[in-house]
C-alpha cells in the first residue's frame, strides 16, 4: 500500500499543480496502472507567506506553515513536502515540529547534483531564496559550491516570477533575460531554485544543466511512498 502523499502547496497554485501532474504522471509512465499514490494538498495564503518572508518574521513564517502541515497530518498524510523552495529556509525547525517524515527540496536537489560530479551551481530563484543560505548548507555536505546572481540580475528574476510566472504568463522576452544571467556565470549547472522557474526555462534552451526541483521533488515523493 503507497504511502499518503501531503503536499504544503499554494507557492503558487502553478507549480502545485505541476507537483499533482509530475507525481501522477510518472507512477503511470513506470506502472502503467491507475494504483495512484493517495495525495492531500493544503494550499496556503500564497501572499500572507511571502509577507512573512519580506518582513523577516521568521517566527511567524514557521507557525503558519506548521498549521497547514498539520492539517496534511490531520487528513492522514503520511509524509509531506513542501511545494517550494523558499520554505525549505526553515525546514529543519518545520520538520522538526511535524509528526510525520518530510523530504527537503535542496537534499534531493544536491543528490542529483552530486551524482552528475556537479562541483559548482547557480542559484536561481525568490530573492529571499537567494539571499538566504539553506542551499549553500545542503551542498557543502556533498562538496558543492553555490554562487548566486549579483544584486541586479536578482531584483530582476523575482520581479518575473513574482509579475509573470506565478500567475501563469510566460515572456519569451523574460526566457532570454535568464539565460543571458545564466550565462555571465561559469559554473557546472543551475539550481531552478523556484519551483515556478521550470514553467518557462527547459534544458533544452541552455547548454549549462539545468536541475529542475520540482521533477527531482516529485520523483522522490513518489519513491518513497512507494516503498
Amino acid at each position: 500500500m503507497a504511502k499518503r502523499i501531503g503536499i504544503l502547496g499554494g507557492m503558487s497554485h502553478e507549480s502545485t499543480i505541476k507537483y499533482y501532474e509530475l507525481i501522477l504522471g510518472k507512477y503511470f509512465e513506470t506502472h502503467k496502472d491507475y494504483y495512484y499514490p493517495e495525495i492531500v494538498i493544503f494550499s496556503v495564503d500564497f501572499q500572507k507567506l511571502s509577507d512573512f518572508e519580506n518582513k523577516g518574521d521568521m517566527d511567524g513564517y514557521v507557525s503558519y506553515l506548521q498549521g497547514g502541515i498539520k492539517s496534511l497530518e490531520n487528513a492522514g498524510a503520511e509524509f509531506i513536502i513542501m511545494a517550494a523552495n523558499s520554505p525549505h529556509a526553515v525546514f529543519e525547525e518545520v520538520r522538526g515540529k511535524a509528526s510525520v517524515p518530510m523530504i527537503s527540496i535542496a537534499e534531493v536537489t544536491a543528490k542529483k547534483a552530486e551524482s552528475e560530479g556537479m562541483k559548482k551551481l547557480l542559484l536561481l530563484g525568490i530573492k529571499f531564496t537567494m539571499q538566504s543560505s539553506f542551499y549553500q548548507n545542503v551542498c557543502k555536505k556533498y562538496g558543492i559550491e553555490i554562487t548566486v546572481p549579483n544584486e541586479k540580475e536578482q531584483d530582476e528574476i523575482n520581479r518575473i516570477i513574482f509579475d509573470e510566472l506565478v500567475i501563469g504568463k510566460f515572456n519569451e522576452e523574460s526566457k532570454k533575460k535568464l539565460l543571458g544571467i545564466i550565462d555571465n556565470y561559469e559554473i557546472d549547472g543551475v539550481i531552478l531554485g523556484c519551483t515556478e522557474l521550470p514553467l518557462i526555462l527547459e534544458q533544452k534552451d541552455s547548454d549549462k544543466k539545468l536541475l529542475n526541483t520540482v521533477e527531482l521533488h516529485a520523483e522522490a515523493a513518489l519513491e518513497y511512498s512507494l516503498t
